[in-house]
């Protein structure tokens, strides 16, 4: 039986290998600008973060867009492309874990590291036993939103905030916020309510876990973006900037 999960493993371990790599080389091939030198890693990390927004949410958006039966059933039916995609992504959350883990201060990243925590169990359970594959690649639309959270996080560290470019980012980040990431994760509650019956008592009591801690964490983050891009203060952005 254990043979069976191997593939799914391994592209788990080359997945975190790869964005390791990646990670490492980023600084040759997006140099860090004067301002974003104090903090070299947060750099890399970002631009890390952003290719795989790009790889798993264009995936997924890709995935219902070619194989829409997989909307109606969430559990069991889904293409080989899927489960290596929510395979990479457990990769990506592993290696994002360790880097913060490694170069920022706990009481900075405990979020994410909770949140990279609950990501990681809720799809490695897709990964083991090839099921809720389809329910894991709706979660992975929220990264759509990420692209911006991500150029976001490098304007500022590139001191772009009074620009032009850095306005209309934040303008696509909240719209794409609501619609990619609140309301996903709404339509997700809301799935994990109606299937309760279909669904085996762990796996719901995990998803419903899940989404109890993903929510609030997203409305705190959604106040804060527009506390910070619409009602900020010049100390408020440096602060954020050099956390």
């Amino acid at each position: 039986m254990p043979m069976a999960f191997s593939p799914g493993l391994l592209l788990v371990a080359g997945s975190f290998a790869a964005f390791r790599l990646l990670n490492r080389g980023l600084e040759r091939l997006v140099p860090p600008p004067p301002s974003a030198r104090r903090n070299r890693w947060k750099w890399r990390n970002i631009w890390t973060s952003l290719a795989h927004s790009v790889l798993s949410g264009g995936g997924a958006l890709a995935g219902f867009c070619l194989h829409p039966g997989m909307s109606e059933d969430l559990v069991g039916t889904h293409p080989p492309g899927a489960h290596s995609l929510v395979a990479v992504s457990v990769g990506y959350f592993l290696e994002d874990f360790v880097d913060m883990l490694c170069n920022q201060k706990l009481h900075q990243s405990w979020e994410l590291l909770f949140h990279h925590s609950v990501v990681i169990v809720c799809f490695g359970i897709a990964v083991l036993l090839h099921q809720y594959v389809g329910f894991a690649l709706v979660a992975l639309l929220v990264e759509i939103n990420s692209i911006f959270l991500h150029l976001r996080q490098i304007l500022l560290m590139a001191n772009l905030v009074h620009t032009t470019c850095y306005r209309l980012n934040s303008i696509v980040n909240l719209g794409t916020y609501v619609v990619f990431r609140i309301a996903t994760l709404a339509w997700m509650t809301r799935w994990l309510f109606l299937n309760r019956e279909n669904v085996p008592p762990a796996t719901y009591a995990v998803g419903t876990v899940g989404m109890a801690i993903m929510t609030p964490m997203n409305i705190i983050l959604f106040y804060r973006l527009l506390r910070s891009d619409f009602f900020k203060s010049s100390r408020d952005v440096q602060r954020e900037k050099e956390q």
